[in-house]
């Protein structure tokens, strides 16, 4: 019994490092059957590799190893030349990343602007964004979601896992501007219960 257990654990420790892709759970019972308890597998191979130059990870319910985050800079041969989002383009991704699944209509909506031809693309190309089917009202408008590679990139397990007004007001990421018309929107509201009294 150990010795199979030992077998199913190896065998998707090998799916795992082979594969070019992360593998949801059901990708990875293609390879290996159901003769052992894959949640407690990958629990296991998980433990064996945290602290290691490699780690399994999960990210949006699928599995891959990659290299420890304090190690990556000396695997890098070259220097990656790192594009910048333009402003629209980050407005947008958190537009998508915060309301998925959402259209280009919605996204403008929010935004107050019309969204740049090539906005959208850029954030494709970047392999963040995906089309997500159409929506069911007239005129049949393209919908777009975040990917897995939006989740893994930015280090999320789920959009769960996405920063909350408070985390953003916390870190000081949130425009004085915006923060000023909050104060103001709350003033207003005091000001009016005032005169309704």
């Amino acid at each position: 019994m150990i010795e199979e257990q030992d077998d199913f654990l190896r065998a998707v420790e090998a799916v795992l490092f082979v594969s070019e892709q992360p593998l949801t759970l059901g990708e990875i019972k293609l390879h290996v059957g159901e003769a052992g308890d894959l949640a407690a597998a990958l629990a296991t191979i998980s433990g064996h590799y945290a602290g290691r130059g490699v780690n399994l990870v999960e990210r949006g319910g699928r599995w891959h190893f990659q290299t420890a985050a304090d190690l990556s800079h000396i695997l890098r041969r070259e220097k990656d030349e790192t594009r910048k989002l333009s402003r629209a383009a980050m407005e947008t991704l958190a537009i998508i990343a915060y309301h998925e699944p959402v259209s280009r209509a919605e996204i403008e909506a929010i935004r107050g602007v019309q969204v740049a031809k090539g906005t959208l693309d850029v954030l494709m190309e970047a392999g963040w964004v995906r089309p997500a089917g159409r929506r069911e009202v007239p005129g049949r408008p393209l919908i777009y979601a975040t990917t897995v590679e939006f989740l893994s990139h930015f280090g999320l397990s789920s959009r769960r896992d996405l920063p909350g007004i408070d985390d953003l007001r916390a870190a000081g990421l949130l425009d004085p501007v915006d923060l000023a018309l909050e104060g103001l929107g709350a003033q207003s509201v005091v000001e009016n219960d005032e005169e309704d009294a």
